[in-house]
C-alpha cells in the first residue's frame, strides 16, 4: 500500500543530504547506516556497493526504514520523518542510468569521489508504504 508524503514531509526528504537506513541483519538484528538519497516522485533512491551489508540484508528481507532529521539547537523546532517500505535492487538498465544521473545532480561529490559504476554499484529503490513524523 503506497503512502504519499505531505508537502512538508516531501520538502524535508527532498533536501536531506543524509538519511539513516535500517535493514534487518542475518541475525535478525538492526543494521543502521547513513545513505545519501534522492526523492524521485514517490520513491526514495540511493546508490551503494553491490557487496555491501545493506544490500545483502535487503536481498534477504526487503523491508527497510529510513529516518531523516532536521536537528536544531532549538529543540522546540526538531523534526524527524521516518519512512518504511520494501526495497528493490536495480543493477543495470535505463532506469539505473537515469537514477544515477539524479544522484550525480544532487550530490556532485559522487562522480569524482565515489563513482556509481555498473558492475560495482547498485541503486536501491524504496517504495514508501508508511510515514511517521515527530516535531515541527
Amino acid at each position: 500500500m503506497h503512502v504519499e508524503l505531505t508537502a512538508g514531509e516531501r520538502e524535508v526528504v527532498r533536501w536531506a543530504r543524509v538519511g539513516r537506513l535500517a535493514t534487518i541483519g542475518e541475525d535478525n538484528g538492526p543494521h543502521v547506516v547513513p545513505v545519501s538519497p534522492v526523492l524521485d516522485g514517490d520513491l526514495l533512491l540511493f546508490a551503494t556497493d553491490e557487496e555491501s551489508v545493506k544490500v545483502r540484508n535487503l536481498r534477504r528481507n526487503p523491508h527497510v526504514a529510513l529516518v531523516f532529521d532536521d536537528y536544531l539547537e532549538d529543540w522546540g523546532r526538531l523534526r524527524t520523518i521516518m519512512v518504511r517500505g520494501p526495497a528493490r535492487v536495480l543493477d543495470h538498465g535505463p532506469e539505473w542510468v537515469r537514477v544515477r544521473d539524479l544522484l550525480y545532480r544532487k550530490f556532485a561529490q559522487y562522480e569524482e569521489l565515489s563513482p556509481i559504476e555498473p558492475g560495482r554499484s547498485v541503486i536501491v529503490e524504496v517504495e514508501i508504504e508508511g510515514v511517521s513524523e515527530s516535531g515541527a
